[in-house]
C-alpha cells in the first residue's frame, strides 16, 4: 500500500475509531479520531456542542477541525464522526489531501446495538427510528467513498484493518 492517507466513514457505532486504532497499529502510525479531537480542542463533546450550539455550529467545528488533521502531515488514519462524511466540503478536503476514503457499511441493526450498549451520548439518534431514518439518509454520501467494506458481528477490527490494507 502506498502512504496515502486513510478517513474511515461510516454511521455511529460501524466501528470507525477501532478499526481506525487497529489499523494505525499494522502501519505503525499515528490514528485520530476526529471527535475526540474536538472534544480536546473544544473542551466539550461533540454532544455538547451539538445540544449547546446546535448541529449546524457543530458542523462548521468539525469542518475546521477535519482540515487542521489533515494538514498534519504525520496523521495517516482518520475516523470521522459518522455525519462529517455527509458534508460535501469534507468530502473535497479529503479528495484534495488524496486520502484514501473507506466505508464501513454496518446493517444497522448492528449499529444501533452498539449505540445502545455503548457509554456514549448520540444526540442525534435519540430513539431507534430516528436513528434508522438517519442511516438510511447519509447511506447515499457514504457510499461516495472509494473503498466499500461490508461490516458484520463476526468482523474484527484486524479483519477490517487486513481488508483496507489489501484493497
Amino acid at each position: 500500500m502506498n502512504r496515502r492517507r486513510i478517513v474511515i466513514v461510516g454511521f455511529m457505532g460501524s466501528g470507525k475509531t477501532t478499526v481506525a486504532e487497529a489499523l494505525a497499529r499494522q502501519l505503525g502510525c499515528q490514528a485520530i479520531d476526529l471527535d475526540s479531537f474536538i472534544a480536546e480542542r473544544a473542551g466539550r463533546s461533540p454532544a455538547e456542542i451539538i445540544a449547546q450550539d446546535g448541529e449546524p455550529a457543530f458542523r462548521q467545528i468539525e469542518t475546521d477541525a477535519l482540515l487542521e488533521v489533515l494538514e498534519k502531515k504525520a496523521v495517516r488514519v482518520i475516523a470521522l464522526g459518522g455525519g462529517a462524511w455527509t458534508i460535501a466540503a469534507n468530502r473535497a478536503m479529503v479528495a484534495k489531501h488524496d486520502c484514501l476514503s473507506v466505508w464501513l457499511d454496518a446493517p444497522f441493526e448492528l449499529c444501533w446495538e452498539r449505540i445502545i450498549s455503548g457509554k456514549a451520548v448520540r444526540p442525534l439518534a435519540p430513539d431507534r427510528a430516528t436513528a434508522a431514518r438517519l442511516h438510511d439518509d447519509r447511506r447515499a454520501s457514504y457510499e461516495l467513498s472509494e473503498q466499500h467494506l461490508k461490516v458484520s458481528s463476526e468482523n474484527s477490527a484486524r479483519s477490517l484493518a487486513d481488508e483496507i490494507l489489501n484493497g
